[in-house]
């Protein structure tokens, strides 16, 4: 297998996740003794890009009217954009990447990549679908730090086409960036999941402070409210194409969820005070068995 020092990574899109994998490889990748490898970053403005080289955490940069000249330089390549703009990324530089070379992407939707290999990457090119399960409130290069995806879970969807020592160069980068746990599923059941555990989530959050009548209202807050709307300070553009891109997975979720609220709702108007402690029980019940529910990858 290919050693991780020795690669060239590039960056397309040096944001909040983009630099924080720039600086991940750097701090525990690029540090090894003898390492040989390069940091390249492309982004379409460039304060970043100067802010990034002039720290030590790229060695090479260029703008994205360049990135034709980057691609065939790279062995690993991350796509740190929205998801729709990866996917036209990946169609419209089909040609430059270099043979060899892994691509990947971070989107929080997976579906719309594979229904789309055949038209998206060469047979040389081995584009490995993953989903770094990392994310805040903050955008942009300046809020990203090497230690950003410490403790937290990877998500790959290997693909029949992916081979196997490109998968364990990627599950070893992985690694290296701090990621504690890598879970391997299929496209279908990320977004099932991921709809139900992240953007329903979004969803609640959001329906929820839309719902509050006066802003004042937090005033009486003890940190319940607080912790079910944080991440309601929401991307609008990002969330808004995660939605809809996986709106029949959400929806599904977002019916399942007003089922429930209905015979929660009913039942405080009947004052049915046995069945309601009865339904709060099996929560709590289900909500201890999901805390103890962990698919690992070793």
């Amino acid at each position: 297998m290919r050693k991780l020092e020795d690669l060239t990574y590039g960056i397309v899109g040096l944001g909040i996740m983009g630099g924080s994998f720039a600086k991940a490889i750097r701090l525990s990748v690029m540090s090894r003794a003898g390492a040989s490898g390069k940091i390249i970053a492309c982004n379409r403005s460039t304060g970043c890009l100067s802010m990034a080289l002039s720290e030590g955490v790229v060695d090479m940069t260029y703008g994205s009217d360049r990135v034709y000249e980057m691609l065939p330089l790279c062995d690993v390549v991350f796509i740190c954009l929205y998801p729709h703009a990866t996917l036209d990324f990946l169609r419209e530089h089909k040609a430059c990447f270099k043979s060899g070379a892994i691509v990947t992407d971070i989107s929080g939707v997976k579906g719309i990549f594979e229904k789309s290999l055949d038209e998206i990457l060469r047979d040389d090119v081995d584009f490995i679908i993953g989903h770094p399960m990392a994310g805040g409130e903050k955008e942009g290069y300046a809020a990203s730090s090497a230690g950003f995806f410490r403790g937290h879970n990877y998500i790959l969807c290997p693909q029949p086409s992916n081979r196997a020592e490109n998968l364990e160069l990627m599950k070893s980068l992985i690694r290296e960036m701090g990621f504690t746990r890598i879970t391997e599923t299929s496209c279908g059941i990320h977004d099932w999941k991921i709809g139900f555990t992240s953007q329903l989530c979004h969803v609640i959050a959001s329906a929820l402070v839309a719902s509050a009548d006066n802003p004042e209202v937090t005033m009486f807050g003890g940190g319940s409210f607080e912790d079910l709307t944080r991440i309601a300070m929401i991307n609008a553009p990002l969330w808004t194409e995660l939605f809809i891109s996986n709106k029949e997975k959400l929806v599904s979720h977002i019916e399942n969820f007003e089922a429930q609220l209905d015979a929660l709702k009913s039942m405080i108007q009947g004052e049915q005070s046995e069945d309601l402690r009865n339904y709060l029980d099996d929560v709590r019940s289900k909500r201890l068995a999901m805390g103890s529910t962990v698919s690992v990858v070793s």
